[in-house]
C-alpha cells in the first residue's frame, strides 16, 4: 500500500540534510535503517493503526507483530524527519564507536525491548489507575529506540553538556530534561513510549543487558551461526577481524602469538634498525658456516650497504679476537 501523495517538506528536508552529510559519511547499518524507514512510510507494511503498539491490540488480541511493526513507521512527514535526523547524528556516533555488526545488533534488541517495556510500563498504570484508557494507548514511531541510544550516547560521552531547547543540561540528564520538555511542548507525544526507551538504555548501561546480549553473541557464535569473520565482543563494543572499537590490543580466539618474537611498538626507526641489526648478530652462531649463504634480516627491514658492511666488519674483529 502506497502512502497518499502530500507536500512530503519533511522528508525534501532529511533529503537535503543526508546530501549535506554525504552518503559516504553515513556508516552502513545507520545508512540502511534511515532507508528502511523513509520506504516504510513510502510503502508502509500495514495501516498506521494496524502498526500501532498498545496493549489491548499486542497483548489482549496476541497481534505481537506490532512490536517489530511500530518502531518502523511514523505518522507523517515531520515525525519522519524528526526522528530520523536524530537518529543520523547518533547513528554516526554509535556506530563508528561500536562497530556495525554490534550496532545492528543493539538496534534491534533495543527497538524489540523498547516496545515490550512500553506494554508493561501501560499495563501497570492501568492496573494502579483502573483507567482503560492506558491500555488502549497506541504508540508508532522510532522516538523511543532514539531515547535508548541518547541514554547510550551520554554514557559514553560523561561531563559534557547538551543543550536541550536552548537550555544546558548536563549529560547525565539530558535525557530525562528532553522527556519533561518535549511532553510539556507537545502533548501529543507519547511520554510512557519516551520513557521506555530512557529504561532500555539504562538497562544497557546500567543493568544486566549488555551482559546478556553479550552472552547471546558468544552462544550464536560458538555454535556457527556467525557467517562472516571470527569475531567476538568486548566492553567497548564490537570487535573482530576487520577491526572495531576497543580501548586495548586484541587478537581474534585461536589467534596465538610467537613468545620469543619481540614487540616493536613504540621504537623509533632508528631503533628498530639497530635492534635488527643486533639480533643479526647474535644469531651468528646458526650461520657459522663460512659456505652458508647469509641470513635474511628479520623483522622484514632491508638493511642498507653501510649496515651490511658495519655487520661484516664486526664479525670480523669478532673472529681475530677468538
Amino acid at each position: 500500500m502506497r502512502r497518499q501523495r502530500g507536500s512530503h517538506l519533511g522528508l525534501l528536508l532529511l533529503g537535503s540534510q543526508l546530501m549535506q552529510v554525504g552518503l559516504d559519511n553515513i556508516p552502513p547499518v545507520t545508512l540502511a535503517v534511515l532507508g528502511l524507514n523513509v520506504y516504510l512510510y513510502l510503502f508502509p507494511a500495514a495501516p498506521l493503526m494496524q502498526a500501532c503498539v498498545s496493549v489491548q491490540q499486542a497483548y489482549w488480541y496476541k497481534d505481537w507483530r506490532r512490536l517489530l511493526l511500530s518502531p518502523l513507521h511514523h505518522a507523517d512527514d515531520w515525525h519522519l524527519y524528526f526522528n530520523m535526523a536524530s537518529f543520523l547524528w547518533k547513528g554516526i556516533r554509535l556506530e563508528r564507536r561500536l562497530g556495525g555488526a554490534w550496532f545492528a545488533y543493539l538496534l534491534s534488541v533495543f527497538s524489540l525491548l523498547t516496545g515490550l517495556v512500553y506494554l508493561l510500563v501501560e499495563a501497570t498504570l492501568t492496573e494502579l489507575t483502573q483507567d482503560q484508557s492506558y491500555s488502549m494507548a497506541c504508540a508508532v514511531g522510532f522516538s523511543g529506540v532514539l531515547f535508548a541510544l541518547k541514554v547510550l550516547n551520554n554514557h559514553y560521552h560523561p561531563g559534557g553538556v547538551t543543550y536541550v531547547m536552548g537550555l544546558p543540561v548536563s549529560n547525565r540528564y539530558a535525557s530525562w530534561a528532553e522527556l519533561v520538555l518535549i511532553h510539556i511542548t507537545s502533548p501529543g507525544t507519547s511520554f510512557v513510549g519516551h520513557l521506555s526507551g530512557i529504561l532500555v538504555g539504562l538497562l544497557y548501561t546500567a543493568g544486566p543487558l549488555k551482559t546478556i546480549m553479550k552472552k547471546c553473541a558468544g552462544f550464536a557464535a560458538s555454535n556457527g551461526y556467525s557467517s562472516g569473520p571470527s569475531a567476538y565482543y568486548t566492553s567497548a563494543g564490537y570487535s573482530g577481524a576487520h577491526g572495531g572499537y576497543s580501548g586495548y590490543d586484541q587478537h581474534a580466539p585461536g589467534h596465538t602469538t610467537n613468545p620469543s618474537a619481540p614487540h616493536m611498538g613504540g621504537l623509533t626507526e632508528e631503533e628498530q634498525l639497530e635492534a635488527a641489526i643486533r639480533n643479526s648478530l647474535n644469531d651468528r652462531g646458526q650461520n657459522n658456516r663460512r659456505d652458508a649463504p647469509p641470513a635474511p634480516p628479520p623483522y622484514g627491514f632491508n638493511l642498507s650497504d653501510e649496515a651490511r658492511a658495519e655487520e661484516i666488519r664486526q664479525r670480523r674483529l669478532r673472529r681475530f679476537d677468538s
